[in-house]
């Protein structure tokens, strides 16, 4: 099996050499990390004059990560990849909500989500905690700081729209993936989706998910903790390596308290392995919803449901990578019919601004991850010109 991720021809079936081509050249300008920083200034700067510089981004950038701007537009995809055996969950992206007619807004886009999640066969849905609420309320709770009277009113509706998402979400069987944020919010989102968990998890299988960043040094603790404490419910973690590494550092260094951040990438791969063989030692009571595009992390799954005697298709254990990325993990997995899915961003190109430059940062700052994408990529190429 140790071989697995390596069969190009498998895993862009679904790209013309016309894409991937695209796709070598995308990655290329990302390896330059300076490069990515002076280009997300500028797209920044250049969309706040007003300039019409949408359609570059969604001919090069979007097109790469994105499914469309609408859930039509992300059809096809989702159709040639569920030939595929592989899952689409749409993920609708939109950040820096205020008011709370925005975050009502929100609320009934998920719920659609959910409902064309179950009409389509896709078995999971996402959404992003502040897309429901004020950041600025969440980062209050987290703190432990005392609301006042409209704070009070105001995380109510927060509570509310949470747990009618989840009512919905298990009256329709889709299961939901809550992001994780910034660490200065997830303290708030920690403690809510562990309160709708004892609610709604409480068959076979979890319905709700939470996102844990295994770039942070303490959540090996949180997790061991929530397994000893767990009562007559069932745990359901999504694991990532994390998305916030620069922002989460500078933030540390400007208030003057300890980084949450493990200090290298070893420590933070060391900490994403570890936190899968305490979930696996644990798998009675945990579903495990794995994203991740290192390799050795994948493979260890499979090690790790070989050990535990846990069969491919079980629905306890899931693979999944974001789409435009990690497609030779995604499609040689399905290809063995693990249980696999990409995460399929879709809205306006003006709304994914943030999601695309923190894709662009975080690849051009994770060491090897865009070379392995190039790497494949071109093997690819020489495969077909061959």
């Amino acid at each position: 099996m140790q071989n697995l991720f390596q069969n190009t021809e498998v895993a862009y079936s679904l790209k013309k050499t016309s894409q991937i081509r695209k796709s070598i050249f995308l990655f290329s300008l990302i390896t330059k990390g300076f490069l990515v920083k002076i280009l997300s200034n500028a797209t920044l700067f250049f969309l706040k004059l007003g300039l019409p510089i949408k359609w570059l981004l969604k001919a090069t950038i979007y097109e790469q990560f994105c499914g469309g701007a609408s859930i039509s537009e992300c059809s096809g995809i989702i159709k040639r990849m569920k030939k595929k055996n592989v899952f689409s969950i749409l993920d609708y992206s939109i950040e820096s909500l205020e008011t709370e007619k925005d975050f009502d807004n929100a609320f009934e886009k998920k719920l659609t989500i959910i409902k064309l999640s179950k009409e389509n066969d896709m078995p999971f849905s996402v959404f992003k905690p502040t897309s429901l609420g004020s950041y600025k309320l969440f980062k209050k709770k987290s703190s432990n700081e005392i609301l006042n009277d409209n704070e009070k009113s105001n995380w109510f509706n927060i509570e509310k729209r949470f747990d009618r998402i989840f009512e919905y979400a298990r009256k329709m069987k889709v299961k939901i993936l809550v992001d994780a944020e910034e660490y200065e919010v997830q303290n708030a989102i920690d403690e809510l989706v562990l309160k709708m968990m004892k609610r709604y998890n409480t068959g076979n299988e979890a319905y709700i998910y939470n996102t844990v960043q295994l770039y942070r040094w303490d959540r090996i603790e949180y997790l061991n903790k929530l397994i000893v404490d767990r009562g007559n419910f069932r745990l359901g973690f999504k694991l990532v390596r994390g998305a916030y590494m620069e922002k989460e550092r500078q933030q540390a260094k400007e208030n003057d308290y300890q980084s949450p951040i493990c200090k290298t990438k070893e420590a933070t791969d060391n900490n994403f392995n570890e936190a899968l063989r305490l979930l696996f030692n644990n798998i009675e009571g945990v579903d495990i919803f794995v994203a991740s595009h290192n390799e050795h992390s994948n493979y260890l799954v499979l090690e790790m449901m070989n050990k535990h005697s846990i069969e491919n298709k079980s629905n306890n254990v899931w693979f999944c990578q974001l789409y435009g990325m990690g497609d030779n993990i995604t499609f040689n997995l399905s290809k063995k019919g693990y249980n696999v899915a990409k995460i399929l961003p879709f809205g306006p190109v003006k709304n994914l601004i943030p999601y695309l430059i923190r894709r662009a940062q975080e690849n051009s700052s994770v060491g090897g991850q865009t070379n392995r994408e190039l790497k494949y990529l071109k093997k690819e190429l020489l495969r077909r010109n061959n």
